[in-house]
């Protein structure tokens, strides 16, 4: 089922929107779709990142200094 697009107003400094009125045209595609895929691959990143915060929740806390010791045992600095 293919929901209707929404209209919404968003205000750019100069040069974005040149930049991506540039991209439209290189690209053929709209500013809207181009926008659109940048949100979308956005939000996806931050659902990447709460997805590993939640599966990492239970992991028992350590401190600065005993990462950084752990580290240096395993030759990484």
């Amino acid at each position: 089922m293919a929901t209707e697009a929404k209209r919404v107003t968003v205000y750019f400094n100069p040069d974005l929107h040149k930049a991506l009125r540039l991209k439209s045209i290189e690209t053929s595609r709209s500013v809207s779709n181009l926008v659109n895929e940048a949100v979308r691959e956005a939000l996806a990143e931050d659902a990447e990142v709460l997805s590993a915060f939640d599966k990492r929740a239970g992991e028992p806390l350590i401190s600065y200094e005993e990462m950084i010791k752990r580290l240096k045992e395993d030759g990484r600095i």
